[in-house]
């Protein structure tokens, strides 16, 4: 072996060492500033999302106690998940040893499918929310909204250890060379992952969604119309616009960021991290914990109040938690 196949190698002096392929300095910096920004707005958006509901008061509600789930588990994702996951692909090297290895993909599919949990718990408490107002005070509790939480990471943690039981155990069982860390999820899991941690919350988050739209234009068109009469009726157009909209970019952005990762079960094929666009499609699954307290915090006036208050430092005076957001 000659010094410029050495200097390939991702342990030079290691003859059973992976190669890792030559690679442009532009390139790389380019994309290690591009990751570098992903991670970072994830980890300051849904930052801001958890100092708003820790710190006031009047935020402390049960449906604002799974947004802090949500943006607890994406937050994570932006911390760690990210950063692991673009050394991984940057470095086209695994540098950081088995164990990190066995974890990084236990840890990343946990966060991921506690965030989609969070999610349609989310769902359905804004569908008790519109359809049953008037026992919604009863029904969701802030213990039974912790609860929940609570269930909902436990069972994403048990149920990706059983996904990944045998990746957990032997971790370099499919690398052909040292330096490499695949990961395999047979065709049989992957189906199975495919309807309980996509297919199965897609749909519940759909119908929920479609419910809530329908009985929020209802009510709303016999408020108007007691109220306003003739007039309300651009306004309330309006409104059932808005209400479309805003239904359509959560349900559109859930598709769009997790669809593409379900290809190779949806075609029949083992999902690995060693296919040629694995890369891609994991990424645009991670994209969903940036995108996701754009889509359920500042669509909130109170949101953006408490974004004014942190910025401006004024959460550090005396009794800012009391400050009224709503």
């Amino acid at each position: 072996m000659d010094a410029s196949e050495s200097r390939l190698l991702c342990f030079p002096g290691l003859n059973s060492s992976c190669t890792r392929p030559p690679k442009a300095r532009s390139e790389a910096a380019l994309l290690y500033a591009l990751l570098a920004c992903v991670s970072l707005l994830t980890v300051t958006l849904n930052l801001l999302v958890i100092v708003s509901i820790a710190h006031f008061r009047q935020l402390h509600s049960p449906t604002n106690t799974l947004l802090l789930s949500l943006a607890v588990s994406d937050l994570v994702v932006g911390l760690l998940v990210m950063p692991v996951e673009g050394l991984r692909y940057t470095q086209a090297c695994w540098l950081l040893g088995e164990l990190v290895c066995a974890l990084a993909p236990y840890v990343s599919y946990s966060l991921v499918s506690a965030s989609v949990g969070n999610m349609v718990l989310i769902s359905v408490d804004r569908y008790v929310a519109i359809c049953d107002p008037l026992l919604y005070a009863s029904k969701v509790t802030p213990n039974r909204a912790k609860a929940s939480v609570c269930l909902c990471w436990a069972c994403s943690i048990l149920y990706n250890g059983c996904i990944l039981m045998g990746h957990l155990g032997q971790p370099e069982r499919y690398g052909s060379c040292y330096g490499e860390c695949v990961v395999i999820i047979s065709h049989v899991a992957g189906t199975v992952d495919l309807f309980l941690s996509f297919l199965g919350p897609c749909t519940v988050m759909v119908v929920l969604y479609m419910r809530v739209f329908v009985v929020a234009i209802s009510q709303l068109r016999v408020i108007r119309s007691e109220i306003f009469a003739v007039n309300a009726t651009p306004s309330a157009k309006r409104s059932e616009r808005k209400a479309a909209r805003t239904l359509g970019i959560v349900i559109a952005v859930f598709l769009m960021c997790f669809c593409p990762y379900y290809y190779p079960s949806l075609a029949g094929e083992d999902t690995s991290t060693s296919l040629s666009y694995y890369a891609l499609v994991s990424w645009i699954m991670l994209i969903n914990s940036c995108v996701n307290p754009l889509i359920y915090a500042l669509f909130y006036p109170w949101f953006r109040k408490a974004i004014k208050l942190i910025i401006t430092l004024r959460i550090l005076q005396p009794q800012s938690q009391e400050y009224k957001l709503l």
